[in-house]
């Protein structure tokens, strides 16, 4: 029986957008576009807390040149190896993207966010090593629009009806039509279950503000700000990944994602109290010593300052010089650019 607020599953043609085009349609998945979208908005809430943190306009674009591509890489590779009997069986096709079911054909779903997580990192440690920004600074900048990112992402599965949860009778139950694949067999039609997908949303969007109303209060700078990230995505987690009803591989008992949200919260409780006890002041810089960016404009006004000085200072030293030679009062010193 349908409950007065149970969660209707989208239409079927809710799954893709089809646009034609010359040589025919663009299927374009509707998760896809999820997932998209949270790109775009962790890109642009990232690049304005970096750039109120000093670090250059745009510099943000340049690691996510690279922490994009690692992270869908490393969110298929981890989907894979931990689901191997989906990919590894007798006469399937593992290899070859032009046909259904390869490891590659990422398009047919199957990505995981902590293999997201270790290949995005991988990109962004390659990206600060081009940019000159610290790795802690971008992944404290990045925190809140990571977790924006995921909730925007999490709608993917409801268009796709899946990754839902156990069945409930709470009256916020999610409709899942009985001739889903991933219908638990043996049960009514019209059994609501667990909306997994909106639970993780609501607890990311809430992980996104209390990140940002800390950081008003507590220094979350010297990646504190990604520990916190990391404790509070692990514990939501560990529990919506525990009432999922979709196969998982198991490890003592448990399925392989509630390991790793376990792994994350300890490595968040790690990261914090080494960090809180390495770095106690303020951030000086999101950038490494000698990498600092400069606002152009205050550079050349800088320049043109230091100029009419120098002028004025030959003027009065040739007058005060009775050959009229302008005579070196001090030795001259060496600009830098780290400051």
């Amino acid at each position: 029986m349908i409950a007065p607020f149970s969660i209707p599953s989208p239409g079927p043609e809710w799954r893709a957008l089809e646009i034609p085009v010359p040589w025919g349609v663009l299927t374009i998945q509707t998760y896809a576009l999820c997932i998209l979208v949270g790109i775009v908005l962790a890109v642009i809430i990232t690049s304005r807390r970096l750039t109120k943190r000093g670090a250059e306009p745009g510099v943000v674009l340049d690691i996510a040149l690279w922490a994009v591509p690692l992270g869908i890489i490393g969110a298929r590779l981890y989907h894979v190896f931990t689901h191997p009997d989906d990919y590894f069986f007798e006469g399937a096709n593992v290899w070859n993207p032009f046909q259904p079911g390869a490891i590659w054909n990422i398009w047919e779903g199957g990505n995981a966010i902590y293999g997201a997580l270790i290949g995005g990192a991988i990109g962004v440690i390659i990206g600060c090593r081009f940019t000159g920004l610290r790795f802690w600074s971008f992944a404290d900048a990045l925190a809140p629009g990571l977790l924006v990112a995921q909730a925007v992402g999490r709608l993917g599965n409801w268009f796709n009806h899946e990754l839902f949860g156990s069945p409930t009778d709470l009256p916020w139950g999610l409709e899942i039509p009985s001739d889903n694949p991933a219908f638990p067999a043996g049960l009514a039609d019209g059994t609501l279950f667990h909306p997994t997908f909106l639970y993780e949303l609501i607890w990311n969007l809430a992980g996104a503000a209390v990140i940002v109303l800390l950081e008003r209060r507590v220094n979350l700078r010297w990646g504190k700000a990604f520990a916190v990230y990391l404790i509070w995505y692990g514990l939501g987690r560990s529990y919506f990944e525990s009432i999922r009803l979709d196969p998982s591989e198991m490890f003592l008992g448990i399925r392989v994602n509630v390991w790793a949200s376990f792994a994350a919260v300890v490595l968040g409780i790690v990261i914090y109290l080494v960090q809180r006890r390495r770095h106690t002041g303020d951030e000086p810089s999101p950038y490494v010593p000698g990498r600092e960016w400069k606002e152009p404009g205050a550079e050349v006004e800088s320049d043109e300052i230091e100029s009419d000085s120098d002028s004025l200072d030959d003027g009065v030293e040739g007058e005060n010089d009775p050959q009229g030679e302008t005579a070196a009062t001090s030795p001259s010193r060496p600009t830098s650019s780290a400051r």
